[in-house]
């Protein structure tokens, strides 16, 4: 109806066209793909082999990123550890002695796209092991998750029921592939081109390890504790 009062009046239409910078936009997933097929990953120059492009493909950007802005520890979710140890029995008197083995495990993330997925063949989650290990008592991101346990010996009052609960503790890591196209400056059929940026926001997390004993895999950091509940 404005279009055809504007004809009727004799007014100016005026057609909205997308504007340049909506047009070079992209969704996460294809600045990933981005950043996966660009001349220099982290530092790292590539050939098209490293991403399994043919040499006719290119490259799709000239340099990609990971910048962390942000690592963070936390404690993860509780979790029942042991089975039930009861000292019900109706002529107790006294409470039970019971070593009590318990084992948790807390596992590693993984990146929020296809190419950071943990494993992912030819991916990105290799790049984002170098950022993780940076800090102190990170867990390899090649291996999936870590465990922790011990065997306690514990007394049971009369007329309750113990297990054993773990709290693991956990790290964030936050950061940004930041993918760039240089500027072209243009020739006799190309047209010149500023210099464009993405940015796709990332995380991964995984648990806090403490060091293994005479060189074994590290375990797994949290808080155990014996919770007692009713028959």
């Amino acid at each position: 109806m404005a279009i055809g009062a504007a004809l009727a009046t004799g007014g100016a239409i005026v057609t909205l066209l997308p504007s340049a910078n909506a047009a070079d936009e992209k969704t996460p997933d294809q600045i990933m793909r981005m950043c996966q097929r660009s001349a220099v990953l982290n530092g790292k120059q590539q050939s098209v082999g490293d991403f399994g492009g043919a040499f006719a493909d290119g490259f799709e950007s000239d340099n990609c990123d990971f910048v962390e802005t942000k690592f963070e520890t936390f404690d993860g979710p509780t979790e029942k550890s042991s089975i039930d140890f009861p000292n019900c029995e109706p002529n107790a008197a006294e409470p039970a002695k019971v070593s009590i083995t318990w084992s948790a495990a807390a596992a590693q993330g993984q990146g929020k796209y296809s190419v950071t997925q943990q494993g992912a063949g030819g991916g990105l989650f290799g790049f984002l092991s170098g950022s993780w290990l940076k800090h102190k008592g990170t867990l390899d991101m090649t291996v999936k998750s870590a465990t922790a346990g011990a065997t306690e010996q514990r007394e049971v009052p009369v007329g309750k029921v113990l297990h054993m609960e773990f709290t693991p503790k956990l790290q964030r890591m936050t950061g940004e592939w930041r993918v760039r196209l240089d500027a072209d400056p243009g020739s006799f059929a190309v047209n010149p081109s500023p210099e464009q940026n993405f940015v796709a926001p990332d995380v991964v997390e995984g648990p806090v390890i403490l060091p293994g004993a005479a060189g074994a895999p590290g375990v797994a950091d949290g808080t155990s504790k014996a919770v007692l509940e009713d028959c």
